[in-house]
């Protein structure tokens, strides 16, 4: 709760989510609480107002964070805002290492970079971007603020993925970065959770239908029988492995998913949005392949009597092998279901490219809120 007299001192911070889609959604988060967090830990007698703007549909590759920061400038400065803090899902490096974020005094800017948080991005958020603001009104010499007394390190201590930070009291431009390997680790999979896994998983429904399909047909199949009783687990490991392996590689060859460096996209940004769509395809589809195996294994215990099976494999039938039917005819499902994503929407599929962003439906820019 805010305390002062009518006439408080007004500071206007604007949010801006540059692309508008999972950076979105988090600043939609986060502005409704902002100007009570700000109360609290920059200065309560503040009368804070919280704006929201979205950016472009694509952030600019080619400048890193000190294009976003110019971006910034300028949006600050057309609307009136006193502070600009920009989240985006670009994976930003400084020295070879995770940017997290970062701060400019002379421009009024503050950067969060959302995958450089890892999975817990929202709380991280809330924990930082106030002390951010904060940092950036006492480098800007800002009357209406007392100065922050939280140095930059000790700042950087509050959230668990900034390292360490990198600038001069002076030039008040801060660069909060991330450990090397650690921070590597979680910038891979903070692209994951901001490329929403579950949308390219409700995405590829047709995939998994195809699979359906083929697992249905093998199990009608005594050869397939006797093929997973002889494979051992080594075997139908490799064979999963690889069935899986070809289909991220066919949706991806298919459906011209990776990136390539050119002029506004450097190699190192190409690799980690090939990195961040290999791996949120890979998580799409062994839960795919999980959902398979079940409805296999199920499918297995309810359709071939156990007496058939034992009569085929020459031995006592156990609830392994059913399990082991399950896991060869699925292995060899998904590439049947790679057939099937040739017919998946080419939009839908494509949105699982980290470096896509389709035009968003519904989204509009608030400049005027």
């Amino acid at each position: 709760m805010t305390h002062g007299g009518p006439h408080r001192p007004e500071i206007v911070v604007g949010l801006v989510a540059t692309p508008p889609d999972h950076p979105a959604r988090v600043t939609a988060q986060l502005r409704a609480e902002l100007a009570d967090r700000l109360a609290e830990r920059v200065d309560a007698d503040v009368r804070w107002i919280v704006r929201e703007g979205w950016g472009d549909v694509a952030p600019r590759r080619d400048g890193g964070a000190d294009a976003l920061l110019d971006d910034l400038a300028q949006r600050h400065t057309d609307d009136g805002w006193d502070v600009a803090v920009c989240l985006t899902d670009l994976p930003l490096h400084a020295d070879r290492v995770p940017l997290v974020a970062q701060t400019s005094a002379r421009r009024r800017a503050v950067l969060v970079s959302l995958p450089a948080l890892g999975l817990r991005q929202l709380p991280a958020v809330r924990a930082v971007v106030p002390d951010l603001v904060g940092r950036i009104l006492t480098d800007a010499s800002d009357e209406r603020v007392p100065p922050s007394a939280r140095e930059p390190a000790e700042l950087a201590s509050q959230v668990t993925a900034v390292h360490r930070a990198h600038g001069e009291a002076d030039s008040g431009e801060w660069r909060y970065v991330a450990s090397r390997l650690t921070g590597r680790m979680r910038l891979l999979a903070g692209m994951v959770r901001a490329n929403r896994p579950g949308r390219a998983l409700l995405g590829l429904s047709k995939l998994l239908v195809g699979a359906f399909g083929t697992a249905a047909f093998a199990l009608t199949t005594s050869t397939i029988w006797q093929m997973g009783d002889a494979l051992g687990p080594l075997r139908l490991t490799v064979i999963m492995l690889l069935g899986l392996t070809a289909l991220v590689a066919w949706l991806i060859i298919a459906h011209d998913l990776w990136e390539k460096p050119d002029r506004d996209t450097s190699p190192e940004l190409a690799r980690m949005f090939n990195w961040g769509t290999v791996l949120t395809l890979a998580l799409a589809t062994a839960v795919s392949y999980v959902v398979l195996f079940v409805g296999t294994a199920l499918a297995a215990a309810l359709l071939i009597d156990n007496s058939v099976l034992e009569q085929t494999l020459q031995r006592p039938a156990h609830t392994t092998d059913y399990l082991t039917l399950a896991w060869i005819i699925s292995s060899l499902a998904t590439v049947g279901g790679a057939i099937g994503s040739g017919l998946e929407d080419e939009e839908t599929v494509r949105a699982a490219a980290y470096g896509y962003h389709p035009e968003p439906d519904g989204w509009q820019d608030q400049k005027a809120r």
